[in-house]
């Protein structure tokens, strides 16, 4: 409980894996604070290989997952880009393909109820994490809301974070780091404060830089992180269950993490 500094992160754990080509990459989730019929075991999958990605796989539990049969294939009304979406309070939030857009499709009536564009984000190509798949707008959740991750012209490719409204996507907030988005490899957001990871592909990488947005400073940081299937192409935190869920090549992981 309570909140603090990313101190360590363990190894991964494989929870299933993805049988077709589609599922080289993807995103893979939790809902931290999920709204009935769905609960925090309940576990979403989205294969991300393809122009026309709109299926989300729905399971009861992640045991059904690594079995591989989902519960429910819901079918988005848009296609979805990149492998940056998140499920936070009862919505799946994703930017639609070939926008700069933010949208939230509502679970239960499996419909769009908000969709913002981020001013000046740069999409499809033009600002992704260093290993590309179009990751120019990723989306997080840490305890303290949701979160985008981007980078514009006038930052010069650098991140940009900005605190998100979950009902109506209205930015609230937005810093400008001084992180290279194209030279990590992806990030996530615990208590605050944004970390990202060095490599997508080194078997030994670290996660070596974080910036707190409390203080709007950043550090290098030198965290043992292992990508165990040497193709890392999602990251994201689960503050309910203090792990971070990864996508590395093909399979689903998550890592425990360790808080100071």
């Amino acid at each position: 409980t309570g909140c603090g500094e990313l101190v360590w992160v363990g190894e991964p754990v494989v929870f299933g894996r993805a049988e077709s080509i589609a599922g080289k990459y993807g995103v893979w989730m939790k809902d931290p604070e999920p709204v009935p019929p769905f609960t925090r075991e309940t576990t979403w999958r989205v294969d991300a290989v393809g122009t026309e990605v709109r299926q989300l796989f729905q399971y009861e539990a992640a045991e059904q997952l690594a079995r591989g049969y989902p519960a429910k294939v819901h079918i988005l009304p848009r296609p979805l880009e990149s492998t940056g979406a998140v499920v936070y309070r009862g919505g799946l939030f994703f930017q639609p393909r070939r926008s700069r857009a933010v949208a939230r499709y509502d679970l239960r009536g499996e419909a769009v109820t908000a969709e913002r564009e981020i001013p000046g984000a740069g999409y499809h190509g033009q600002y992704p994490y260093s290993w590309g798949g179009y990751t120019d707008i990723d989306l997080a959740v840490d305890e303290t809301g949701l979160w985008v991750i981007y980078s514009t012209e006038k930052a010069r490719g650098a991140i940009v974070l900005s605190k998100l409204d979950p009902e109506t996507l209205e930015i609230r907030q937005t810093w400008e780091t001084n992180i290279r988005k194209r030279g990590v490899a992806n990030s996530f957001v615990i208590c605050g404060t944004l970390y990202t990871v060095s490599s997508y592909s080194a078997p030994n990488a670290t996660i070596n830089f974080a910036y707190d947005t409390a203080t709007s400073t950043s550090r290098a940081l030198s965290i043992p992180f292992e990508n165990r299937f040497r193709y890392l192409s999602m990251v994201d935190y689960n503050p309910a269950e203090r792990q971070l869920f990864a996508w590395d090549s093909f399979n689903m992981v998550t890592y425990p993490a360790c808080l100071s």
